[in-house]
């Protein structure tokens, strides 16, 4: 999509914008003339009081640029507390960790509908915008809960519970690796006439090379992503999981179709205003970038952990199988304004049209606990 076709920002938005293109400037000169993608996303994301995510700018709901399940509706976390119940009990603890937690509607849900209640729930945000959004959420929705949970800034040693994933691994930067008539090059960004422009380098990292030979098509020009640091944070995550399980959802493939000969490009993809877009370098630090994620690499992460995985499925066959009709069918008379409304947000969740279909659930656990999908899709990984 064009960035004609896209809202066009307001002034002071366009301003901060220039400040994270200048930021990035400065980090390609002294790079040399040239960054790996990898890098221009931690910045355009993360950089400290510029980045897409830690920046004050609204990003989840109508008036941000995207919408996760738990926003769309309370179901979506009613649900989901029944497979973190069936993790409590293969579980030392009641306690649950969840990464990256948007706007704390996820949070807000799995405290009200959890019966007993969590121990504690830790959050690890890197944003402080959005600490404060989800302190407020929290308090709004679920007050009497709030005094059990707790922000944190780093990973705890040990968990022994439930580590929650929702939509993180896919903002993870990952490494962009092509190959164009044999020569393995890697996907970076120059300055062109002043411009932020696409640039590739030959590649010099064994490990990166070792993966893309692995997992690309055997043949032909191919372009796509690799993440070790996502691979990475989940063999962490999964060596501090004393008893319990982490359960990731978010949007990709297993291997053989993340890495299929005829999706040659790749799957990075930026979202501003509820709008896809194609361009890396439209309004950096005012749009989101986010790549798919490769479940059989993150289920690989977790077993070199220890971890064994507890299954595989589509979000709308993890939910069906966590009740989420029977929760729909509890929220009133099917006649009603509230029904119609929870049943259009479920709708969305469960049809393959929608994110039912796209978005996975993985869970991989340390004890007997398996994941409530209808079909469970682990051979395919």
């Amino acid at each position: 999509m064009s960035e004609a076709r896209l809202p066009v920002p307001d002034a002071d938005a366009r301003s901060h914008s220039a400040r994270v293109v200048a930021r990035v400037r400065d980090e390609i000169a002294r790079a040399g003339g040239f960054i790996p993608f990898a890098r221009y996303m931690e910045i355009v994301l993360y950089a400290p009081s510029l980045g897409y995510y830690v920046a004050g700018a609204r990003k989840f709901g109508a008036a941000g640029d995207f919408v996760t399940g738990p926003e769309l509706s309370p179901l979506y976390g009613a649900t989901m507390a029944r497979q973190i119940a069936a993790i409590f009990t293969a579980s030392a603890a009641r306690e649950i960790v969840e990464l990256g937690a948007g706007s704390g509607a996820l949070a807000a849900s799995l405290l009200r509908a959890l019966d007993p209640p969590p121990s504690r729930y830790r959050i690890l945000e890197v944003s402080p915008p959005l600490r404060d959004m989800q302190r407020a959420t929290i308090a709004a929705r679920t007050p009497a809960m709030l005094d059990r949970v707790e922000w944190i800034e780093r990973l705890p040693p040990s968990v022994d519970g439930a580590v929650v994933m929702n939509e993180v691994l896919d903002a993870i930067p990952p490494r962009l690796v092509e190959r164009r008539d044999g020569e393995w090059l890697e996907r970076g960004v120059m300055l062109r006439d002043g411009a932020l422009a696409w640039d590739a380098r030959p590649l010099d990292d064994a490990r990166v090379a070792s993966l893309v030979r692995d997992r690309f098509p055997a043949e032909g020009d191919y372009a796509s992503e690799v993440n070790p640091a996502a691979e990475a944070l989940v063999t962490t995550l999964g060596r501090r999981i004393a008893s319990g399980a982490l359960l990731a959802i978010d949007y990709g493939f297993p291997r053989h179709e993340y890495y299929h000969p005829q999706r040659a490009a790749g799957t990075l993809i930026g979202h501003y205003r509820h709008r896809a877009h194609a361009d890396p370098f439209l309004w950096p630090g005012l749009s989101d970038l986010t790549s798919h994620v490769d479940f059989t690499a993150m289920a690989e992460a977790g077993e070199r952990a220890g971890l064994h995985v507890g299954g595989f499925a589509t979000q709308a066959s993890f939910l069906l199988g966590g009740g989420i009709l029977e929760r729909l069918r509890e929220v009133g008379a099917p006649e009603s304004v509230d029904y119609l409304r929870a049943a259009s947000a479920v709708q969305k969740l469960l049809s393959p049209a929608e994110m039912g279909e796209l978005f996975k659930v993985l869970l991989l656990a340390r004890g007997d606990v398996r994941l409530l999908g209808l079909t469970d899709m682990s051979h395919r990984l």
